[in-house]
């Protein structure tokens, strides 16, 4: 807001004398001009007098000004890839109190929490050294002998979580911190950081595991998934963080001794019965924690859960499964609200993208699992339908949209979940998209599970768009065109429009098929054919009608199954877990993970490019054997280079993460020197560079710190 004027135009023209007023008025009021413009510049000159004053203190002061602070107090700039240090403001207003604490174990923690922008804690390793104490001192938390009636704590200690909340004394290591390779002596400070970030699903219905009603799995697909804690907010520097501060996976033993803690509304865990009148919460002292693995003596049945003359529920966190004593009485529905792990802000919702939503006029909204083709049908000439909350829908048959009339404010149809929601849609048959010339479609924040997402040919030229934004097509989960069952490697988009044009933004797909002269473009997505031996990108299999097989004959050359080439590729910091044929191929900063299958088939390269003249790869893995384009600055033809992540199994906390054992050539050789793939966006080797950047700031003399990864 501009500074007031000393004096407003009127206020000028007021003091003048009354003579010079007449005779001004008489000559057209030129004098009133003039004070108009020295009245623009006192309020310029106010102005610039109020902001020199705010110039002194870095609360209020111009973002230019900002860096010479900084170097009145000693800063040094950062990378700017955290949302807190984009602008060094906040941390140069910090650096004093920093610099009061300097040395201290809390201050290293919440600069690591500061810099990184991920959950720390920091742990002065000294103090888990096996000593001979003395005895007019004793220190009886400092045992040398673990306590092995003290479960939770043997939970807590050796390799769970880095170590992280070790409790146990070791013996001293002589290997330098600094590389990893030791930790337990008496100079050396570690710092744990958490990469996973826990998510919240509230209100998700729980997914029957067999027949029963008494038997079910939290995750919407199905499958066993680990739940995390729901971190708390530190309030103080001084204070270190414990387990219920950071995202931390639950075990049994520790949500059973946490459990007033971690369950209930605004926690980390609540189950919930929903009826037609209202929400009925399962109370605390009706859970149970158990092991509900399957049980080897009772095949179909789960280990200890409850029995029908019981009145406990039984919650098992690390395979994420229910068990009641009973089934759910009629016009019953059962919910969990619960928080599960993920690496990367890509795939179907759950996280905050607000930022992403763009201006909508008409916006319909759906809820509680109502039917959305007649929803989507009222906004085929534009228009957003948005789902509210994170139930499980019926995919409508198909989206149409149609050429909008003129004057109408919305151009494209939009399907989407509210921010933060995830909502699952599912359908046994293809989910059709009838896009009219020079229409629209963009799906955002949805998971998509069964039958594939097909976009319709036409026999018009003109162009269609289709947009997927923060969507998951499951990979692995798909169904063939006919609708048979779930097959490995099943196309999951299939684009048949030769003039079409698709963006895949931070999505997760499985493989796709696109027809010649159809353009794909992905950035920061994962396409992930569930091995890197299938195919993930083709053009489309006349064998299958559109689905993807395995080429098993030099024969099936004339049908094109996986041997027609894909339209033009676009990559861009995206991770490809599978086999790539495209026509045309421009690739950066990303990972293609891809090699041919044994016996081998007739394809002759894992990544193969049919116009290699054109197009370009730089800083990228490109599997050896590849026919590709000109390439710049990529790797893969060492052995030494393949990355490793920890984990390419959809669903798992650290999926498409890539460990940091992967080779430097991987883990900096992108295009900004941070990591190739979809982890790029996470810049990890800038984060790790500001930390040790602010560890030699502020570790005291004599001291040795290193950084470890918890998750």
């Amino acid at each position: 807001m501009s500074a007031p004027a000393l004096y407003g135009a009127e206020e000028l023209y007021r003091l003048l004398p009354e003579v010079y007023r007449v005779r001004d008025a008489e000559r057209g009021g030129v004098l009133r001009e003039l004070l108009d413009v020295v009245a623009d510049q006192a309020s310029v000159l106010a102005e610039s007098l109020e902001q020199m004053y705010d110039d002194q203190f870095i609360e209020t002061c111009a973002p230019w000004v900002a860096p010479y602070i900084g170097d009145l107090v000693g800063y040094r700039t950062l990378h700017g890839v955290v949302p807190r240090v984009a602008s060094p403001r906040a941390e140069v207003a910090n650096t004093i109190a920093y610099r009061r604490r300097k040395g201290t174990v809390s201050v290293l923690e919440q600069l690591a929490r500061d810099v990184t922008g991920w959950p720390a804690r920091a742990v002065e390793l000294f103090e888990l050294l096996a000593t001979t104490q003395y005895m007019n001192h004793v220190r009886s938390h400092a045992a040398a002998t673990a306590d092995l009636r003290d479960a939770g704590r043997l939970e807590l200690s050796g390799r769970f979580q880095a170590g992280a909340f070790d409790g146990l004394a070791h013996t001293v290591e002589m290997r330098r911190i600094a590389s990893r390779s030791g930790r337990y002596n008496i100079p050396n400070v570690a710092l744990f950081l958490w990469r996973v970030q826990s998510l919240r699903l509230a209100r998700s219905p729980l997914v029957e595991a067999d027949a029963s009603g008494r038997r079910y799995r939290v995750d919407p697909l199905g499958t066993d998934k680990p739940l995390f804690v729901a971190p708390r907010t530190e309030r103080e520097i001084t204070h270190l963080a414990e387990p219920l501060d950071v995202p931390l996976p639950l075990t049994r033993r520790f949500l059973a001794g946490h459990l007033a803690e971690l369950y209930g509304t605004g926690r980390s865990l609540l189950l919930e019965t929903q009826t037609a009148a209202a929400f009925d919460a399962v109370a605390a002292a009706d859970i149970r924690v158990c092991d509900l693995s399957d049980d080897p003596a009772s095949p179909g049945a789960w280990a200890h859960e409850p029995q029908p003359a019981d009145t406990h529920v039984a919650v098992d966190p690390v395979l994420g499964r229910v068990a009641f004593p009973a089934a759910p009485g009629s016009g019953e529905a059962r919910l969990a609200t619960f928080h599960h792990g993920a690496a990367l802000a890509i795939g179907g919702g759950g996280y905050d993208r607000a930022a992403s939503f763009e201006a909508l006029t008409t916006i319909v909204e759906a809820q509680d699992g109502e039917p959305l083709g007649p929803l989507l049908a009222s906004v085929a000439g534009g228009g957003s339908v948005q789902i509210l909350d994170s139930r499980r829908y019926e995919a409508p048959a198909s989206i149409a949209a149609t050429t909008p009339a003129p004057g109408t404010p919305d151009r494209r149809v939009v399907l989407r979940s509210a921010n933060r929601a995830r909502p699952l849609l599912e359908r046994a048959g293809q989910l059709r998209l009838a896009l009219d010339p020079d229409t629209t479609v963009v799906l955002d924040g949805l998971v998509l599970a069964g039958a594939p997402l097909v976009l319709e040919e036409s026999a018009d030229a003109r162009p269609r768009t289709l947009v997927l934004r923060h969507c998951t097509l499951v990979p692995g989960r798909t169904r063939e065109p006919g609708g048979g069952p779930t097959s490995l490697g099943a196309a999951s988009l299939i684009v048949l429009h030769p003039f079409a044009a698709v963006t895949l933004d931070h999505c997760v797909v499985g493989p796709v098929v696109a027809v010649d002269g159809a353009e794909v473009e992905a950035a920061d997505s994962v396409l992930d054919a569930s091995a890197d031996d299938q195919i993930a990108f083709c053009g489309r299999a006349a064998a299958a009608g559109g689905g993807l097989r395995t080429v098993s004959t030099a024969a099936d050359r004339e049908t094109g199954d996986g041997l027609a080439a894909g339209g033009h590729l676009t990559l861009n910091a995206c991770t490809v877990i599978g086999r790539v044929h495209a026509q045309r191929l421009d690739v950066s900063d990303s990972l293609l993970l891809a090699r041919l299958p044994s016996p081998p088939d007739p394809w002759p390269a894992p990544v193969w490019a049919e116009r290699r003249q054109v197009g370009c790869i730089r800083f990228s893995f490109v599997p050896p054997g590849s026919r590709t384009p000109r390439r710049f600055e990529c790797v893969g033809a060492d052995p030494a280079h393949r990355p490793h992540h920890t984990s390419l199994r959809y669903g798992d906390p650290g999926y498409a993460q890539l460990r940091r054992a992967t080779h430097a050539a991987i883990r900096t050789g992108s295009s900004d020197e941070g990591e190739m793939g979809a982890t790029h966006e996470l810049h990890q080797p800038q984060r790790e560079t500001n930390l040790r950047l602010r560890l030699d700031e502020y570790l005291r003399y004599g001291l040795e710190a290193g950084f470890f990864y918890a998750t």
